[in-house]
Order: C-alpha cells, then structure tokens, then sequence
C-alpha cells in the first residue's frame, strides 16, 4: 500500500489530535508555502537553516506580523515532529518580525447593550453567547440546540 501525501499526512496528525479545522487548514497552508518557497524541495531534506531562511523572509520581503511569523514557526515545527518524526533544534539567524503595540478595543456594556437592543432572534442570540460566555465565531456558528427530552434521558 502506498504511503499517503506529506499533507495528507499532516491533515491526519492534526485530526488524530482533535485541532480546529481552521488551524489544520492554516498549518496544511504554512507547510505547502514552506516547501515552494524552497522549490518544492521534500521538508525530510531540510532542516533549521531552510526553516530559519523561510521565517526571514516571511518578515523581510512579506512583511508579515510576529503572530504571523509565530504561526508559521508553530506549522513547520509540528510538520517536522508529528509527520516527520524530526525535531528541530535551535533557529540562529532569524529575522523577528516587529510586534505591533496596539490596545485591545473593548466595548463597555452600554455600548454592548446598544448592540445587543438593536438585533433580533438568531443574530440576538448569538451575539449574546459570544459576549456573555466568551465564545469565538465559529464555536457559536457550530453549536447545536437539543430539547431538554434529550439531555435528561
């Protein structure tokens, strides 16, 4: 039987341990623009100094944030220790994108209560979950409602 795909490789250890769809999804694309920016070279045949190269020019030419270049490292180094079996030692050399200083906006509650007056039904609801019990987008859009028939069984 024939090994699956380097990415389907990842897709799978990603799965196998429950990660967010999402982040299968940024991880799968961090690793496809690793390996093309280093000529579709297979990641086995490479190592700290062509991780540290691509980082580089993440902050260099792409101008990218740190957050941005973080992800990118977290991707390649699970890449490497989880479908690889390899793991990375120390990256000399690399090029840190700056941290932008910024302050988190946040909304005081009169002006989540003006949101919240001016919506209706499902957008209500949501809205309410995600201030009230801190949820993030998605989780929102993935929950489901079961009647209380089902819970109390």
């Amino acid at each position: 039987m024939e090994k699956p795909k380097l990415l389907d490789q990842l897709r799978d250890a990603i799965r196998i341990r429950h990660y967010s769809y999402r982040t299968e999804q940024t991880y799968v694309l961090w690793a496809k623009q690793y390996i093309l920016f280093h000529d579709k070279r297979h990641p086995a045949d490479m190592a700290e100094k062509e991780i540290g190269e691509f980082l580089t020019y993440l902050a260099t030419k792409r101008k990218i944030s740190s957050s941005t270049q973080n992800q990118a490292l977290n991707a390649i180094i699970f890449l490497y220790k989880h479908v690889l079996g390899k793991d990375i030692g120390l990256i000399d050399g690399v090029v840190r994108a700056k941290r932008t200083l910024h302050l988190p906006e946040v909304f005081t509650k009169e002006e989540v209560k003006a949101v919240l007056d001016r919506l209706t039904g499902q957008n209500w609801l949501m809205a309410s979950l995600l201030y009230g019990a801190g949820l993030r987008l998605m989780e929102c859009h993935r929950l489901r409602a079961f009647s209380l028939a089902h819970s109390c069984g």
